[in-house]
Formats: structure tokens, sequence, C-alpha cells
């Protein structure tokens, strides 16, 4: 009876042990712009994420376009909490801290652009087949606080 029960467990824990597996990012990404909310700043003509993931180090290349033209920014950082520093739009600096909170990665960022002091903070999430990539963030600047939540499919 013992053994059945062993036996039962170790079943039930191998089946859940996927479930335990944090999400992995990598990937090119495209943005959804009719599944995305961009709060108080126009939406970009076109976004994309191209990232490598290899826990705990993440590296991506976002590009868009839109108002401002073309933008290409390069990220690299590591998801154990240590802060990261890159280069952001127009030369701004750009600090950053990722964190797990379960399969969410939780992304903390503060910097400056221009004469303008930022912090944003986000939740990126995947959806179970791996094909959404979702980042819900909100920013706060001297200039007001708003939201917004970016959907981008797996190319």
């Amino acid at each position: 009876m013992f053994k059945k029960v062993l036996a039962v467990f170790a079943i039930l824990i191998s089946a859940a042990l996927p479930a335990l597996a944090k999400p992995n990012f990598t990937g090119d990404w495209k943005l959804n712009t009719s599944k995305s909310t961009f709060g108080e700043i126009p939406a970009p003509d076109s976004m994309s994420y191209k990232i490598a993931h290899d826990d705990p180090k993440i590296s991506s290349v976002n590009k868009q376009s839109g108002q401002m033209g073309e933008v290409e920014t390069k990220t690299v950082c590591t998801t154990d909490g240590k802060e990261c520093t890159n280069e952001g739009f127009q030369g701004a600096v750009i600090k950053t801290m990722m964190t797990w909170d379960g399969d969410v990665l939780l992304v903390d960022s503060k910097g400056k652009i221009g004469e303008i002091d930022f912090t944003a903070k986000a939740k990126w999430t995947l959806s179970a087949d791996g094909k959404i990539l979702t980042l819900a963030q909100s920013i706060s600047t001297s200039m007001g606080d708003f939201a917004q939540t970016l959907v981008f499919e797996k190319q």
C-alpha cells in the first residue's frame, strides 16, 4: 500500500513540474496594436522585440516606428534582481531590476529622458501556448502617470 501511495505521489509531482518551470521569452515578437492599450502615449505604427532568454540572462532588441521616427534600443539584464544599466531612447540611462513572481517576470526601471524622470513597473506574462507575450506596465513621470498593456504575438 505504501509503495502505491508513493507511486501516485511521484506521478502527481512529475505532472506538476512543468507548471513550476519559468517561462522562456525567447523569440521574435510583433506588437498587435488592436489588442494593446497605450494610455496617454500615441500607439506606434509598429513595434517588435527580438528576445534571447537563457535564465537568468535576458537580452532584447526593441524596434519601433511612429511619430518620433525609427527607434531601436538594446537591453541586457538578469532575472535575479541585480540592477543592470542600459542606454535607452535619446541616450537615456535606464536602470532596471528583473525578478520572478511565480511565472510572471517583474521589471522595474527608472531613468531620465531629457529633463523628465520616470519610473516604470511592468509584468511580463506568457500565454500557456507560448504564442502571446503581454507586457502590462505602469509608468510615472513628472508629467503624469499612465498605464499600458502591450500584446505581442510570436512570429
